[in-house]
Order: C-alpha cells, then sequence, then structure tokens
C-alpha cells in the first residue's frame, strides 16, 4: 500500500518554486491537501501568483470545521492539514513552517518538508543531485535556514 501525505501550502508553493512538482510526483505516495489549502492557493494565484495545485493532488473536505484551538495558534492551512491528517488517519504531514511541525508532532504525527521530499526523491533514484533544486527556490525567495541547507547538501553528499 502507498503511504499518504497531507501537504501544505509552503510545501507546494516552495516545490513549485524550485520546479520540482513533476519530481515529486514520481514519489511512491498519495498526496493530499485540504481544501483550506487549496483555497489558499486559489487566493495567491488571484494575486498573480503563477501556483497553483497540481492536478494529481487529491483535494479533501475536513469532516468539521477547523478547530479553534488550532487556528488561534496556527494558519488555517497548517491546522486544516492536521486536522485531515488525523481524520483520515493519515500519519504523515508536509509542513515547512515551524510551528506546524511542531504542533504536528505534537499529536503524533510525522512530519517531514519540501526538502525532506526532495531527499526522498535522491534516495530513491529519481534524482542525482539536489542542489539545483534548493538553489532555484531560494532564488525565488523560499527561505530556508542556511545551516539547515548545508547540513542537508552534506548529508545527501552534495
Amino acid at each position: 500500500m502507498t503511504d499518504q501525505i497531507v501537504i501544505n501550502t509552503g510545501p507546494i508553493l516552495a516545490l513549485s518554486k524550485m520546479d520540482a512538482m513533476d519530481l515529486i510526483q514520481e514519489l511512491p505516495f498519495d498526496i493530499i491537501t485540504p481544501f483550506e489549502v487549496d483555497q489558499e492557493i486559489k487566493a495567491g494565484r488571484a494575486k498573480g501568483y503563477e501556483i497553483e495545485t497540481p492536478s494529481w493532488i487529491k483535494i479533501l473536505k475536513l469532516a468539521s470545521k477547523v478547530s479553534p484551538l488550532a487556528s488561534a495558534s496556527l494558519d488555517l492551512g497548517e491546522a486544516a492539514v492536521i486536522q485531515l491528517a488525523l481524520e483520515k488517519n493519515i500519519q504523515i504531514v508536509c509542513i515547512d513552517e515551524l510551528n506546524g511541525r511542531r504542533a504536528a508532532r505534537a499529536v503524533g504525527l510525522r512530519v517531514i518538508g519540501s526538502l525532506g521530499l526532495l531527499g526522498r526523491a535522491k534516495t530513491l533514484g529519481l534524482t542525482t543531485t539536489i542542489r539545483p533544486y534548493i538553489r532555484r527556490a531560494i532564488d525565488a525567495d523560499v527561505y530556508y535556514d542556511s545551516k539547515l541547507v548545508d547540513s542537508f547538501l552534506a548529508d545527501f553528499g552534495e
């Protein structure tokens, strides 16, 4: 059975800006996002951002409204990602933002970020190098801590 991952807005934007979505589509995961994340991306598109939710990412509605407690400390997309994962019993979420990652871990979810997905692609032999993807992201104003990037690339021999 293929693992499922619920993905947030930030990683979709980062992976799109680094031109890595085709690579991510090849990963052995069913990638899902909540309706709220798709709406965030559509709102960005209406403001002129050239990013959209790829057609291969399944968009699901939550069974109930986002928890007020979760939305008080997280943005709507992060709260919806965590809630959808819990509702659907999906163990892995893809969130880049620190508060969202902490909240997801606090409720027992496994967390991977956009860089983690790139690393998985390299590990599976879907790409021989990930440095150019990260460079494109940084050039497109996606923020990654420089120490994190250096450590990440070193872990993958780059």
